[in-house]
């Protein structure tokens, strides 16, 4: 069935998220009720589909964990097949606060991506030692790419308007942070354009957050490594295209 135009999709990918996606649906719910909610069971072991499904979303199950590039992309093929305009991450761990996507999809009046950014004068957020230099460079090497001001390149909280949801489908690699830095450069070279908007991070409800000091070494290098190897694949399709 196909939305009308300027309908809203939010894709919240959830991995084992049973004691946090219930609510996180329910304050999406209350701060916009015109807001469609798929959530993209990323082959959950626990009770996630089930507490989604109870919260009201529709959700799409994968038969085994795919990660989030892998979640997103059936997220974005959903929105595209369905019709939606616009469509805006938020993650099942209630870091991203939906009482800003709002906030976040304003950006989209201005570009075709809206990214969620921490580290931009708004919010207490802080990461400390390699993950925060590791961002900083990031998000230097990507504001040149882009042409645009960016300070939160790997931040999840990112709105796609029309013509970045058929960028997404065509490709939205599922690799560790593919999902946020390799799409964004693919998304640069493919001639979209990106903004960001402040927004205020929180702690995770439940669960232990991903890194920790050594875990944050590793992220390092491996987010190097990544967009050197995203930065790479531009070039050799742009060299392969002219």
């Amino acid at each position: 069935m196909k939305q009308e135009t300027g309908s809203v999709l939010v894709i919240v990918p959830a991995w084992n998220e049973d004691q946090n996606v219930g609510d996180t649906i329910r304050e999406i719910r209350a701060a916009d009720s015109a807001y469609d909610v798929v959530v993209v069971d990323d082959g959950s072991i626990d009770s996630t589909r089930a507490v989604a499904t109870s919260a009201g979303a529709t959700v799409l199950s994968l038969p085994f964990n795919m990660g989030v590039g892998g979640a997103m992309k059936t997220g974005f093929t959903y929105a595209q097949r369905h019709g939606y305009s616009r469509a805006v991450q938020v993650d099942a761990d209630g870091q991203h606060n939906p009482a800003d996507i709002a906030k976040v999809l304003a950006g989209l009046e201005r570009a075709d991506i809206s990214i969620g950014a921490r580290f931009a004068d708004v919010g207490t957020y802080e990461a400390r030692g390699p993950r925060r230099w590791a961002m900083t460079f990031l998000a230097a090497v990507l504001s040149r790419v882009a042409r645009a001001r960016l300070t939160d390149v790997t931040s999840g909280f990112r709105a796609a308007g029309s013509k970045a949801i058929d960028q997404y489908v065509r490709y939205y690699p599922a690799e560790y942070l593919g999902d946020t830095i390799d799409s964004l450069v693919a998304a640069i070279h493919a001639g979209l354009t990106v903004t960001q908007v402040p927004v205020a991070m929180r702690p995770r409800r439940f669960g232990r957050p991903s890194q920790g000091g050594i875990g944050s070494t590793v992220y390092l290098f491996r987010s190097v490594f990544a967009l050197g190897l995203a930065l790479l694949r531009g070039r050799l399709k742009r060299g392969l295209r002219s």
